[in-house]
């Protein structure tokens, strides 16, 4: 066991401080090849990684790397490292820390590469980048640690799958390397285990207090489709005055937006309330960070941008308006509120809509069960494997067969055939069949056995276009000014597109209005008291988790609701007369005419991804069989077609062969795999997002990716990029493996109910088509009326 050098152990006892078991635990732990550490937010976790290093760099402090940190964001790291200054300098040891990000500047990188701190405290790019460097064997020669922090974000995302492949180059170069996860929120600590080192000792902490989390009650209840919460602003007005400061958060940036404009307008006290998220700018974020630590916010309204274990001043309650969808992310959140090991944190959830009202049931439920919810992340994907082979030919010469074996030691890849390493670096070294003919695709070649880069100056060019965060299609929004006004942020290229100049819309919380395009930034200016269009913010669109709904669909069966709100205990209790409830048996379908049409639910609850590839795969089979589809739409939780004709024998809509032959029918000519196909051209290279620094637009890129992906179906459809763009979209945006379960857990089958009317449950779902923010009174008043004719018709009111 590591013991504490006397002058550390002298400044914790001076402030008065004991050591958690779990920070003694791994000191126990230090010399253990591989650690993941569960402990709760504000548990001390990321000063228990760091104590080990601490010791041994005290004991032993000679020049050289000893410790890297990655985080998954630039920001945490620069507050680890205020937060290590403190027993550093208290307790005056000779230890020198740095952060290495985007953010730092070029002579600070080219010192660090040449005289490295001790500790390095970075992002998984920027360590990609450190590896292709011809001197990175130099660099990491003396590594002794690797600390990875919010271990379970990373391992969620192609991040991820890239972060392992760097380890696995890290161990390469210095192979006594031992490797230290870090997680507060983790459903499957082994699997875990297994992405972080093949061999790993788990180190779990006492959970702490049970958070105390609740559903706001709120005087209006929730509307029957759409989000936003906005009805429940007056509650958490209430709320933030008797709390110090609340964070608020919400699934999406344009939700965030509108809930800010309307609670700002409702703000009859004034308090200092703040806006947060990706698409902001990073003067006006850093601006909102500042005011928090200073204590100068009473709220924040933010998306995922605070998510992860910063320690924003003093917050003592987290309001998640809108159902989580995610119970991990739920924890997360609500980890935010009372940063301290021994203080429950405080919650408060609103969801946005009746169907909402379930599913944030379920979600406290879970919360308190301590049942975590995630989904199984499958074999690494090939085109963040295709971007790891360029990186490593930029370091120098490599042998495939060395690189074969050190990609099998990743975690994701540790399936991966030696047929299918061949195929990825026939692709990198020449593009593929149809490619082979252009200069510009010939990357790589072999020389006496051993694999280079064709052109050393190409490395220049890989190195811009390292990491698998895909920019979305935006162009900046400044205020209109001389000296080209204050950054505001960006939206999407698309929503850009539709604006004509006089047109008002929303970023930052504010109203401004469109004054022209200049090169690629969309100029405005101020206009308050104008009803405002809504940016389009690319931020994720999340699914209801499998864990969830299957959570939901359990308390469908109960027998009474007393945990509900007596408005939805009520609409439950009448659809449960008027036909019957969905469960975890079955897959239930009303089939119904409505207003002159004939409609057909699916209450797969398969998540909206799922729900949508649903629609448009039964729909096409109901074309086959002359039963005249008009459209469709879906939510989480069901999908709703309306046609001419009315279903009345489901079964072979959902014969599993057809769906995934219709589904790859579907998916050859269709505009989503273009869709899907950029990003993978981008992260394996194909495509550039930087050439000789200058970035390219996203329609640029579009046009570009669009023209190749067309060529590659034409001349060579088993290419490489086209296979792993099926995989992606097959998980992503199709998520057909939601389907499959959905059918897999159906044991009892298909209940299709056929009534005279619209039921309880289907009347929300058609309140869905064309749901978007309806502005002004007069349409407004159009709207609530259409809403209460449609709830009368379904016996609600």
């Amino acid at each position: 066991m590591v013991t504490l050098p006397r002058p550390l152990s002298d400044w914790i006892t001076a402030k008065g401080w004991d050591l958690h078991a779990h920070q003694i635990d791994m000191l126990a732990a230090a010399q253990a090849p591989a650690t993941l550490l569960i402990a709760p937010t504000g548990g001390g976790k990321t000063l228990a990684g760091f104590l080990p290093s601490l010791c041994e760099i005290t004991e032993n402090p000679k020049a050289g790397l000893h410790t890297l940190y990655i985080s998954p964001l630039k920001a945490l790291t620069a507050d680890i490292r205020r937060n290590l200054r403190n027993p550093i300098e208290g307790a005056g040891l000779p230890i020198r820390v740095e952060d290495r990000t985007g953010d730092t500047s070029y002579t600070q990188r080219r010192r660090q590469r040449a005289d490295p701190p001790h500790i390095l405290l970075t992002t998984p790019e920027s360590l990609a980048l450190l590896l292709s460097y011809e001197d990175s064997s130099r660099i990491f020669a003396s590594l002794q640690r690797v600390i990875v922090d919010e271990i379970h974000a990373l391992a969620e995302s192609k991040r991820g799958d890239q972060l392992t492949l760097l380890l696995a180059r890290l161990q390469s170069l210095a192979p006594n390397l031992r490797r230290v996860g870090l997680s507060a929120t983790v459903e499957d600590p082994p699997a875990l285990a297994r992405f972080l080192a093949p061999e790993t000792t788990i180190l779990t902490a006492d959970p702490g207090p049970e958070p105390d989390i609740s559903m706001l009650e709120t005087t209006a209840a929730p509307p029957w489709s759409g989000g936003g919460g906005r009805y429940a602003i007056p509650e958490i007005l209430n709320e933030i005055k008797a709390h110090r400061t609340t964070l608020i958060f919400h699934n999406t940036r344009a939700q965030a937006e509108l809930f800010f404009h309307d609670l700002w307008l409702q703000n009859e006290d004034a308090l200092p309330i703040g806006i947060h998220h990706g698409s902001l700018a990073r003067e006006q974020r850093e601006k909102v960070e500042a005011a928090m630590v200073a204590g100068a916010l009473r709220a924040v309204v933010c998306t995922g941008s605070l998510d992860l274990g910063i320690d924003w001043g003093d917050v003592d309650l987290v309001v998640q308006v809108g159902a989580p969808k995610n119970v991990k992310r739920l924890v997360q959140r609500i980890g935010r509120a009372n940063h301290r090991y021994n203080a429950p944190s405080k919650a408060v959830l609103v969801p946005a809509n009746r169907f909402e009202v379930v599913e944030c049931t379920a979600a406290l439920d879970a919360v308190r069960a301590r049942d975590l919810d995630g989904e199984p992340r499958g074999p690494g994907p090939r085109d963040v494997l295709c971007q790891h082979i360029l990186l490593t030919a930029c370091a120098g010469p490599f042998d495939d067969r060395t690189l074969f074996a050190e990609v099998k030691t990743a975690g994701p890849y540790h399936s991966l055939s030696r047929a299918a390493f061949d195929e990825t670096l026939d692709f990198v070294a020449t593009g593929g069949y149809a490619l082979r003919a252009y200069d510009k695709w010939q990357r790589l070649k072999q020389t006496n056995g051993l694999w280079h880069l064709r052109d050393p100056r190409a490395a220049a060019v890989i190195r811009q276009n390292l990491g698998t965060i895909i920019d979305t299609e935006t162009l900046k929004v400044r205020l209109k000014g001389r000296f080209g006004g204050t950054p505001l942020g960006e939206v999407e290229e698309g929503f850009a597109a539709t604006l004509t100049p006089g047109d008002t819309f929303l970023i930052g919380g504010e109203v401004v209005r469109y004054e022209g395009l200049n090169e690629l930034t969309v100029e405005v200016t101020r206009q308050p008291g104008r009803d405002p269009k809504v940016a389009v913010f690319n931020g994720t669109k999340f699914a209801t988790s499998t864990l969830l709904t299957h959570r939901i669909l359990n308390i469908f069966q109960q027998d009474l609701w007393p945990n509900l709100p007596t408005h939805t205990a009520q609409w439950l209790s009448l659809q449960r007369e008027v036909s019957r409830l969905p469960d975890n048996e079955s897959l239930l379908l009303e089939s119904f005419p409505h207003d002159g049409r004939e409609h057909l639910v699916i209450y797969g609850f398969a998540g909206r991804n799922a729900q949508q590839t649903l629609g448009l795969l039964v729909t096409k089979t109901m074309e086959e069989q002359g039963l005249s589809p008009l459209g469709f739409v879906a939510t989480d939780y069901a999908t709703l077609i309306w046609g001419l004709d009315p279903v009345l024998d489901a079964a072979p809509l959902f014969d599993l062969a057809r769906l995934r032959d219709r589904l790859d029918g579907w998916l050859a000519g269709n505009a989503l795999m273009k869709r899907t196909f950029r990003p993978v051209a981008i992260i394996s290279g194909l495509i550039e997002r930087s050439h000789q620094g200058r970035r390219k637009s996203g329609r640029q890129a579009t046009f570009s990716s669009d023209i190749l992906y067309d060529t590659l179906r034409k001349y060579d459809p088993d290419h490489l990029l086209l296979k792993i763009t099926r995989e992606e979209a097959m998980r992503g945006l199709i998520d057909f493996s939601r389907i499959e379960e959905m059918l897999s857990r159906s044991h009892e089958g298909i209940k299709l109910k056929r009534l005279s009317r619209i039921t309880p449950l289907a009347a929300p779902l058609f309140l869905e088509p064309g749901r978007i923010p309806v502005l002004g009174q007069g349409r407004e008043k159009l709207a609530a009326e259409a809403a209460q004719k449609l709830m009368q018709e379904a016996g609600l009111v």
